[in-house]
């Protein structure tokens, strides 16, 4: 077996007042928001709220002080993230930004770059997307056909990439592209660059979902003119940059917390008519407990980032089971009403629950698909 274990950890007290206030401020701020809007948490984006987050200091809380972060370490977002996301706050403007594309930077980027950009995310100034998935390539994407070759001005970006959350809201694009080679080449000749998106020769075209949000979107390249420092790192080690970074992506509490305001609104519903049978008990003990287990997995992927390891097979663990807990409590809520026809189902629960019964399918796809990180898990445990 050649994946090492992780150690069972548990967050700091020391952030326990830090906690506090943010719980406090997020109550005041979402006090007016219904469940059935909260279960859409980090696909809405407010930028409203972004920046007052930053207002209050809390975004790029891992970033340094340099470049105005906080300096802190992973716990602290994890505590941030996990408050946010457990009361349905619209985090999806600043999300990638905060998440991975600032640490990517701060990671691989020229001093220039991390001048430039870092501050912004900071401020809740520069919000940024991910340019990964293309069209016909499902998640193969070492298939990338996207392609900047370069000329006298810095490259000329041509292709198109799908699946891009909240482009539409985005200031700027960390995407990989192909700079050498063919797609034969697979891995090798990938590189990231840094797209503003304001440029001429980008279209963003919304993909409306079946609840009726747009989230997901299509972005197309014609001869887009990128700068000499559009480059992000080293030219053709796209992949192994993206693979770091897919483990800021997959670690955290995102992917636990998608269906937790109908888990949430379900169990107020129980206590406000009474429901004591042990069957209802013991489900509703069932789903907290494995929560509670996944939390303590990705708590212990948060701390192998601070120790500064690379913890990609285990955050495609925590991301794998995650989502298809996150599925299983939408099946779960929906099959314990369908056999409680004496039971009084809120407006607000029905709500709700339609709209998690309409995207769950999407939270096994977001972040890489099942299949792609139980291919990433067998290789880490030797079994490929």
């Amino acid at each position: 077996m050649l994946l090492k274990p992780l150690d069972r950890v548990t967050e700091p007290h020391a952030l326990d007042n830090f906690r506090t206030s943010v719980r406090k401020f997020l109550r005041d701020y979402m006090k007016t928001t219904p469940p059935h809007v909260r279960a859409r948490s980090w696909v809405a984006a407010s930028e409203e709220l972004s920046r007052a987050l930053a207002q209050q200091g809390w975004l790029g809380l891992t970033l340094p002080k340099s470049h105005g972060g906080a300096g802190l370490d992973y716990y602290a977002r994890f505590v941030l993230s996990e408050e946010l996301l457990a009361c349905g706050a619209p985090v999806a403007a600043h999300w990638i930004a905060d998440r991975q594309s600032a640490p990517v930077i701060m990671r691989y980027g020229t001093e220039a770059q991390k001048d430039f950009y870092v501050p912004k995310v900071c401020r809740g100034e520069a919000f940024f997307c991910i340019g990964m998935s293309e069209p016909d390539s499902g998640s193969d994407l070492a298939s990338i056909r996207s392609r900047a070759v370069p000329n006298d001005k810095g490259w000329v970006l041509n292709g198109s990439k799908i699946w891009t959350t909240v482009a539409h809201h985005c200031h700027y694009m960390i995407a990989l592209v192909r700079t050498s080679g063919e797609t034969a080449d697979r891995q090798q000749g990938l590189s990231q660059m840094i797209i503003d998106l304001s440029l001429p020769g980008i279209t963003i075209r919304p993909i409306e979902d079946m609840a009726g949000d747009v989230h997901f979107n299509e972005v197309f390249f014609e001869d887009v003119q990128l700068a000499p420092d559009a480059l992000i790192g080293q030219e053709g080690k796209g992949w192994e940059q993206v693979n770091a970074e897919l483990s800021f992506e997959r670690s955290g509490p995102e992917r636990i917390y998608s269906s937790i305001a109908l888990l949430s609104l379900w169990i107020d519903e129980l206590r406000a008519q009474s429901v004591i049978d042990q069957p209802t008990h013991n489900m509703v003990g069932a789903l907290v407990s494995e929560m509670a287990v996944l939390r303590g997995m990705s708590l212990a992927v948060t701390q192998a980032l601070i120790n500064g390891e690379n913890p990609m097979v285990q955050a495609s663990l925590v991301k794998d089971y995650g989502t298809e807990f996150e599925q299983r409590v939408i099946q779960r809520i929906t099959d314990w009403l369908g056999a409680r026809p004496d039971f009084a189902v809120s407006g607000e629960l029905i709500r709700t629950l339609a709209y998690l019964e309409q995207m769950g399918v999407t939270f096994s796809l977001r972040g890489g698909t099942r299949e792609i990180l139980r291919g990433i898990i067998a290789r880490g445990l030797g079994m490929r």
